[in-house]
């Protein structure tokens, strides 16, 4: 016996050993990561939206607009005063002149504006506005002369452009003052220009140089705006300073997120700090037991960085409370080391415990690997994180605490004495009028709560941004008439002559929408580069109308006294006006920079761009006015991204209710087979718990989402460990399994109770239902308790 007592103490340092190993080498890692590497998580919000892989047209599409929304800046500096307003922008370029490798700003010179109109001028014969093709096609010819001749003679006909030659009936100037409404903003003494009705600003348009999800870039870009907004006040004290981008955004939630990992981390730290300490009154089970939970966030972080080359922030704030969690199997250890007799030694008592340690570990991973099946990559890295950080935890336990612990080595505290008392007083649930009384009254309340109970799906419950971001966004969007970068039209076709044409019938679908206000307007590239299609119809049009014999020209050189030659010499330059200019020549140019967003070019096997959308009013169901423009036209799809991925949000949710449904099967099948007839025991708690939990919710006139259903997943990893606990040794009179519970509980409670007060909408529904969830398990747990030894405990 005593031989193979000493062989059973060798296996257990061996593996201690092997375990010091392992756990040396995460160290090592980490320091590299963080030391070396300089690593920093990322804060891009967009990674835990889902993936779709059955559109990849369409999810380039989104992938497009982000990526050139991400990198933009933009910037008002408003006063009553234009000259104040300047004043203000010069002192906040200067302060930006100086750091040019983090943003640039966009080029206002005369010879930029004279390159854009040189881009069009070349081509300009084909360059018609909607009305103009109309007036072409009805008006008579003397209308046209008339036309001209005011041009040429009056001197307030309207802006000219290049000479009377290069555009006699103001077709290229009627163009361009079209193009100019895309936008209110107008150049101003070089400067970019716009007001509202009580002030004047300047624009700054800024580009990012480096990506505004870095941690690196959004610590030197938020402080220099600051800086600069400093100098601008400085110069002008009643200046209005407005700025927009979303590297605000990005900084703004990597600073709330940073706060919340400390917050609610170092919370559940001094929870289970205080809550070892009046249980323990020593060091040591406090030192063990932050030793198991830091190897298991150390040890997920580094197999998560290798297997994703990469970890995101909300990662690390959901794993600062759920790696919480893995407390609960050095609690249980360490709660069957004080109350066994010391002459059952470490190794021992672990063999012993191993079965039910397995299947709590087991019931747990299931749970967070239910987040895994979710599509959104960020909440597959929570999962993994997760369900790595318990089995790390678990091995440091099962390696370590026997050769660390030894037999009478720990002592109670007066609170364990006074918790394990209450056990004996607790109700068990049983064939009596009282328990069927309890049963029906919350019956009742949870059909109650949970037939009230609606949904919610809104993908913006992923982010909280500042209330004052959030304004600076809607003015600044209103101010600049600009797009949204989420709701779209996209246009597909086999040529990118195809998607111009394509592009222009759905703008003869747009344009009455822009008369009953559904839209301000749209931005396409077919408003600057017709189809080959439509120019050679155009240019038909003006030389019948304008330029053959007997039309407008002529009649034109008969008022002014030219003779025919004159006219011919007109025509003949007006007809060199016509080179067109492919697609990729105008987005290299500056005129084009402006508009590269909108072209996707040839993706697989068919070309693509996106027709933006100016002003949408969602009032008078304007998004299903819209939807409907685009039925019937081939190759153009409505794209509502905040829509879909909430609808995305909503199947899953339905999804996950019936994965967390399996997934009770999935548990109750791996714990049949230890607890036979009393396995429903084990299980019951949770269910419980789950049902009133939904029905608290439903009373409390929350609104189910994805987030509350993965909690529910989640709460049943974790309250089948009190199940199981609580059912290893059912005879009350041993009160070990209900201190481990009360510990485990209470310091989940604190993990979850704080990510219950984070200010992401998500997290928050996720902490909130654990909190509840978890609190009710620890209350009906004993309840469930059988009278007699299980078999299973009598076998061993």
């Amino acid at each position: 016996m005593g031989d193979g007592i000493k062989k059973q103490h060798g296996w257990t340092k061996g593996l201690a050993i092997t375990w010091a190993i392992v756990v040396c080498l995460l160290l090592s890692h980490n320091a590299y990561l963080w030391l070396g590497k300089r690593i920093a998580p990322d804060t891009d919000i967009l990674a835990l939206l889902p993936v779709q892989e059955r559109d990849p047209v369409l999810q380039q599409s989104f992938a497009h607009m982000v990526d050139t929304a991400q990198q933009r800046v933009v910037v008002l500096i408003g006063a009553n005063d234009w000259e104040q307003a300047k004043h203000a922008a010069a002192a906040y370029q200067k302060v930006l002149a100086s750091r040019t490798d983090l943003l640039t700003a966009t080029n206002i010179s005369d010879q930029a504006q004279n390159d854009w109109l040189a881009v069009f001028q070349k081509q300009s014969l084909g360059l018609l506005t909607a009305q103009q093709e109309q007036q072409l096609r009805t008006e008579p010819v003397q209308y046209w002369t008339d036309l001209a001749l005011a041009k040429m003679y009056s001197a307030f006909s309207g802006p000219k452009l290049g000479s009377f030659q290069d555009d006699p009936f103001n077709l290229f100037s009627g163009w361009v003052q079209e193009r100019a409404q895309e936008t209110p903003v107008r150049p101003r003494d070089g400067y970019l220009f716009v007001a509202d009705k009580e002030k004047q600003y300047v624009l700054l348009p800024l580009t990012l140089k480096p990506s505004a999800f870095s941690l690196t870039a959004q610590e030197a870009v938020v402080p220099l705006l600051g800086k600069a907004a400093e100098a601008a006040l400085l110069a002008t004290p009643s200046v209005e300073i407005i700025s927009a981008g979303v590297v605000l955004h990005a900084a703004a939630a990597g600073q709330q997120a940073g706060g919340e990992v400390s917050t609610i981390g170092l919370g559940s730290l001094t929870g289970i700090i205080l809550l070892m300490w009046l249980s323990f009154r020593s060091l040591k089970p406090i030192t063990l037991i932050l030793l198991s939970i830091g190897v298991g966030f150390l040890g997920a972080l580094s197999v998560c960085w290798m297997l994703f080359g990469g970890i995101h922030l909300l990662t690390l704030v959901f794993g600062a409370s759920l790696i919480g969690v893995a407390q609960d199997y050095g609690i249980y250890f360490l709660c069957n080391r004080l109350s066994a007799d010391a002459s059952v030694d470490s190794p021992a008592l672990l063999k012993r415990l191993l079965p039910g340690l397995s299947l709590t570990l087991l019931a747990a991973v299931i749970g967070y690997l239910g987040l895994g099946l979710t599509p959104f990559p960020g909440l597959r890295h929570m999962a993994v994180f997760s369900a790595l950080g318990l089995v790390f935890a678990w091995l440091t336990v099962i390696c370590w605490f026997p050769q660390l612990i030894s037999a009478g080595s720990l002592k109670s505290g007066r609170l364990v004495a006074r918790y394990s008392a209450a056990l004996m007083h607790w109700p068990r649930l049983g064939l009596n009028l009282r328990s069927l009384v309890v049963l029906t009254i919350c019956a009742i309340a949870t059909v109650i709560g949970c037939s009230r109970l609606g949904a919610n799906d809104d993908i913006r419950l992923l982010q909280n941004s500042p209330k004052h971001l959030v304004a600076d966004q809607i003015k600044l969007g209103k101010l600049l008439d600009a797009p949204t970068p989420v709701q779209y039209f996209l246009v597909r076709g086999g040529s990118a002559e195809i998607v111009l044409q394509r592009e222009e019938a759905l703008k003869r679908k747009l344009d009455p929408l822009i008369e009953r206000h559904t839209i301000s307007g749209y931005q396409a590239l077919s408003n600057w580069i017709p189809s080959a299609q439509l120019q050679r119809q155009r240019h038909q049009l003006i030389d019948e109308k304008l330029l053959a014999e007997g039309g407008a020209l002529s009649l034109l050189a008969s008022k002014v006294e030219e003779d025919t030659a004159w006219a011919a010499a007109i025509r003949k330059h007006l007809l060199t006006l016509t080179v067109s200019t492919s697609i990729d020549e105008f987005l290299k140019t500056s005129a084009g920079e402006p508009w590269r967003h909108l072209w996707l070019g040839k993706i697989g096997n068919e070309y693509a761009s996106i027709v933006a959308l100016r002003g949408l009013s969602y009032a008078n169901n304007g998004l299903a006015t819209l939807q409907q423009a685009g039925q019937g036209l081939e190759g153009v799809q409505w794209v509502d991204k905040v829509n879909e991925i909430s609808s995305v949000l909503g199947r899953y949710r339905a999804y996950m209710g019936w994965v967390v449904s399996a997934a009770y099967l999935v548990v109750f099948a791996l714990l049949f087979p230890r607890y036979r007839r009393n396995a429903w025991r084990v299980l019951a708690p949770t269910m419980c718990a789950s049902l009133v939990t939904l029905g608290l919710l439903g009373l409390a006139g929350q609104s189910l989402q994805l987030f509350h259903v993965l909690a529910l997943m989640l709460l049943l990893g974790v309250g089948v460990d009190y199940g199981i606990f609580m059912q290893e040794h059912p005879d009350r009179r041993n009160a070990t399994p209900w201190l481990a519970v009360g510990l485990s509980a209470a310091n989940t409670l604190l993990s979850f109770g704080l990510l219950g007060l984070s200010r992401t909408p998500a997290l928050q529904a996720f902490g909130l239902t654990m909190l509840i969830g978890t609190a009710l398990v620890w209350l009906i747990v004993p309840c469930f308790t059988s009278t007699t030894e299980s078999a299973h405990v009598a076998q061993t």
